[in-house]
């Protein structure tokens, strides 16, 4: 129990959790973006095609049995969506990797420059003549 206490404390998991509801959410508005704002046009375009409806019927419905299809505009939907999802992803770690080197860049300039090596010795000749 308390190593599950340890683990749950730790900020990497909130963090993580953080992060698997915003990617849920993000998922949600792409989704949108590709079926209600991208799509559309690309299906105007191309002589008025509603990609979520294109299907290749197997077998017609019959009585109560249900259709069967192979819907390929929604699977075609979920691949642009896929596309703008993994290249929005790119852009935000190519992002966050800038930022990184610039904090890292930052922090390195601010460092105090190390003595050369002739100054080492000159001082430890100097402490040594003290002596």
């Amino acid at each position: 129990m308390n190593e599950f206490k340890k683990f749950i404390s730790r900020g990497n998991v909130i963090d993580m959790a953080v992060g698997l509801i915003m990617a849920t959410y993000f998922g949600a508005i792409i989704k949108s973006l590709v079926n209600d704002v991208i799509m559309p046009p690309i299906g105007l375009l191309l002589g008025g095609v509603n990609f979520s409806a294109l299907k290749v019927v197997i077998q017609e419905a019959q009585g109560e049995t249900a259709e069967v299809a192979i819907l390929y505009g929604a699977f075609i939907n979920t691949i642009i969506t896929f596309l703008i999802v993994s290249f929005a992803i790119f852009m935000a770690v190519k992002m966050y990797n800038k930022a990184q080197e610039r904090f890292k860049k930052e922090e390195e300039e601010a460092k105090p420059a190390a003595p050369l090596k002739q100054e080492v010795l000159l001082t430890e000749i100097r402490d040594l003549l003290k002596k």
